[in-house]
């Protein structure tokens, strides 16, 4: 998938040392917890590789539900920090939801923790919507405090991609 300034592609194993230094990037890691590469091997098969200028900066997990009755997909990403606040991350989830919504999907969630602004205001970007908050929903490895995620979901109707 290709987009202005970003391009989407399977993520693989030359990719994996890339991952992991990213992951480990202190405003990454904030929000991301301790990763290696086996934790990054894990999730190569559900995830895409976000390159820019020929240089992978980031990583979008998915979760593809086929279910027809529950049929939807969720998103993770992260993103190089270098890269924060310049809409490279709205671009890459907008490049996804199009790609999923001409496989035929119609929902989609992403649920950063309840405070990362900033992630929330890149979701907004995209047309995602509050739909509550999911309290003590998530504990970072080495962390003993449980921390709230917001549940934001998109419907492919209310989804224009500029």
């Amino acid at each position: 998938m290709r987009g202005e300034r970003v391009l989407l592609r399977p993520a693989e194993e030359t990719d994996v040392d890339a991952l992991v230094a990213i992951l480990a990037e202190p405003d990454v890691a904030r929000w991301w917890g301790e990763n290696d590469g086996a934790s990054v091997r894990e999730e190569l098969g559900t995830s895409f590789a976000i390159v820019v200028d020929g240089v992978v900066a980031g990583w979008l997990l998915v979760n593809e539900v086929r279910d027809p009755e529950y049929r939807h997909v969720a998103f993770d990403i992260a993103l190089t920090s270098r890269l924060h606040g310049h809409g490279y991350g709205s671009e890459s989830i907008r490049l996804a939801v199009r790609h999923f919504v001409e496989r035929g999907h119609h929902r989609f969630t992403i649920d950063p923790a309840m405070d990362n602004e900033r992630a929330i205001r890149c979701y907004r970007a995209v047309g995602f919507k509050p739909v509550g908050v999911m309290r003590r929903y998530e504990r970072l490895p080495g962390r003993a405090d449980w921390h709230d995620g917001l549940l934001m979901d998109l419907l492919a109707n209310e989804f224009s991609a500029p």
